[in-house]
């Protein structure tokens, strides 16, 4: 177990972390395209290729190598899983799949279940660290993972993949894409099934699972400033589950997510306006039987999007939006129905100015207009200066945020109070990015602090049988480093540290299930045969299962290796071993984690 304490000095003396490019485009800071000499916000990227060199399944394995980002897991792959970004709750996260908000608003708290998110053909993540309600309203709180599919590609492209190991586990997947003339698109489908491991720790029956996702993407483009986007992602799991901590045959959980979007975009005045009019909706569907019965949760949130983008020179930019959301949940079991729903009206702007080479400045402003609590106002800036055309970046910013109260716990039946207030934050932070030798070496270091208020608890000293009331008020702060090295061009070496230490200001106390310092080294090398070898270690230390600090989770290291060899230009063999020595831990008391395990496949590409 490591007890540890893991410091910065450690990380800089043994490990590093992924070059990006001078070039790189950023979506998820603003919702809009920026480079990122123009972001003074600290976003992480995951890219096409460390998603395939990594050879992760899930996508919280590729979040939990990145700075900021704790997570727990209810046992086997495909449990629920929650995503912390420096140390907010996990139901402060807001996740996007290709632009479209996915929190789930049937959950107690609307956070997003990562359990069922596997790698499929996904090709792009970005993790955006920070409260950043101003361009995203509820939820933006800790920060924002924006999941993205593959940009179609010119002519015409494919690839597919199938892997088979541990637990006669099965994983294939399958894409192409192409355009011709006004048209240009994409599908992709993917398949998961294993026999699983135990959810309970102390279990010996397996619990299976199967995961089966598709994905597609439309682009028309009318003319040169008018074009049509659709989108599509869908999830389907099925997954055996016992009765909490102890093995059972009769509990299951069942779920479907849908995802859509269509977009219209216009450029005006010769490009200087362009504007972006939405409707995106999602739906997810869980249904569980127990031993008590079956049950099952609805929960949708149709959402109109306008964003229009005003360029008067080069030197300035406007950005400008309006959006209306519905969310509802419905639920069914034990005898009850239940069935609720709410409005959101939001307008928001944002103005990014240059007002001397190397400085870029960014101030906005954000009201939401809910149809329960009324209204909530935030407000954020953040700045990005070069003195040396990218080599050197500092950077800086201020973020407020806010989390609506989830309609269960608005609502929902004996705990619901409808009085409720919407969580706020504040978030400082201040960095700096350090290129060397031509970006053979990159470092960077993010200092930060969030103080949240009106957070929201279950008081059992209201009702009958307690219910949700805004109790807690919490603080974040630490550090964060990561560090890329490419000495040569054969071998990649990249680290990630952070420490994050999280509180509740009324006790003191640590926040559950949030280990003050993780750091996460990996290291590939192509050799000149072709063979790719490659090794990721991620270390996590003790945190408390618990609000009372009174169960304690013993700290971790886990270690992953892979190989992948090409047999012809477009054939590939591949490997690895997950958990190389068997390491026992849990990230949630009580539930199981998988032990040493050995996968083997083929890949194609056309």
């Amino acid at each position: 177990m490591l007890k540890a304490t893991l410091s910065l000095a450690a990380l800089l003396a043994a490990a590093p972390a992924l070059a990006a490019d001078d070039d790189e485009i950023i979506v998820t800071a603003l919702g809009i395209e920026q480079p990122r000499d123009e972001v003074g916000q600290a976003v992480t990227v995951i890219d096409a290729d460390t998603i395939r060199t990594r050879q992760s399944v899930s996508v919280v394995d590729l979040l939990a190598t990145t700075p900021g980002v704790r997570f727990n897991r209810s046992g086997s792959l495909g449990g629920v899983t929650g995503v912390s970004l420096r140390g907010a709750e996990t139901t402060q996260t807001l996740v996007l799949i290709d632009g479209v908000k996915v929190n789930d608003t049937s959950g107690i708290g609307d956070m997003y279940d990562f359990g069922n998110l596997l790698t499929g053909n996904i090709r792009r993540i970005e993790i955006l660290r920070g409260s950043n309600s101003i361009a995203y309203g509820s939820q933006a709180v800790g920060g924002v993972v924006n999941v993205m599919t593959g940009t179609p590609a010119a002519g015409f492209a494919g690839n597919a993949s199938v892997d088979y190991g541990y637990s006669d586990t099965l994983n294939a997947k399958a894409d192409v894409s192409g355009g011709s003339g006004i048209a240009s698109g994409g599908v992709g489908i993917a398949y998961f099934n294993t026999d699983g491991i135990s959810s309970a720790a102390n279990g010996t029956e397996k619990d299976g699972y199967e995961n089966i996702a598709a994905n597609a993407k439309l682009k028309l483009a009318f003319t040169d400033t008018l074009s049509l986007d659709l989108r599509g992602y869908y999830i389907h799991a099925d997954l055996d589950t016992d009765n909490g901590v102890l093995d059972s045959t009769a509990d299951t959980s069942k779920s479907d997510q849908y995802v859509g979007y269509a977009g219209l975009n216009l450029e005006l005045f010769d490009g200087r306006l362009t504007n972006r009019a939405a409707v995106t909706w999602f739906r997810m569907d869980r249904d569980y039987t127990s031993a008590f019965g079956p049950y099952g949760y609805s929960g949708t949130n149709l959402r109109f999007e306008y964003e229009g983008v005003y360029q008067p020179v080069d030197q300035a930019k406007l950005v400008f939006g309006y959006e209306h959301e519905r969310p509802d949940y419905d639920f069914s079991g034990f005898g009850s129905v239940e069935s609720h729903k709410a409005d959101v009206d939001s307008v928001y702007a944002l103005a990014i100015v240059k007002p001397v080479a190397g400085l870029s400045l960014t101030a906005g402003a954000r009201h939401d207009d809910h149809s329960q609590f009324g209204g909530a106002t935030t407000f954020g800036a953040n700045a990005n200066y070069t003195p040396n055309a990218g080599a050197t970046n500092i950077r800086m910013s201020y973020g407020e945020g806010f989390k609506a109260p989830s309609l269960y716990q608005l609502y929902g039946a004996d705990v619901g109070n409808a009085g409720l207030r919407p969580e706020r934050s504040k978030s400082y932070d201040i960095g700096f990015d350090q290129r060397l030798d031509g970006d053979r070496a990159i470092l960077s270091v993010t200092a930060f602090r969030r103080d949240t208020k009106d957070q929201i608890n279950y008081d059992y000293s209201i009702g009958l049988y307690g219910g949700y009331n805004n109790l807690d008020r919490t603080r974040a702060k630490g550090v964060e480093a990561m560090l890329a090295l490419k000495p040569v061009d054969a071998l990649t070496v990249t680290a990630a540290y952070s420490h994050v230490d999280a509180r509740d200001r009324n006790t003191d106390a640590r926040l559950p299930r949030r280990a003050a310092d993780a750091v996460s080294v990996s290291a590939d090398y192509v050799w000149p045969f072709g063979l790719s070898t490659g090794a990721t270690v991620t270390m996590v230390g003790d945190s408390f299962n618990d609000a009372t600090n009174a169960i304690r989770l013993d700290g971790y290291a886990v270690t992953d290796v892979r190989a992948s060899f090409p047999i012809r230009e477009n054939l590939e063999i591949y490997g690895r071993i997950d958990n190389l020595t068997d390491e026992k831990y849990a990230t949630v008391y009580g539930y199981g984690t998988y032990g040493r395990s050995a996968f083997g496949g083929v890949r194609v590409r056309f």
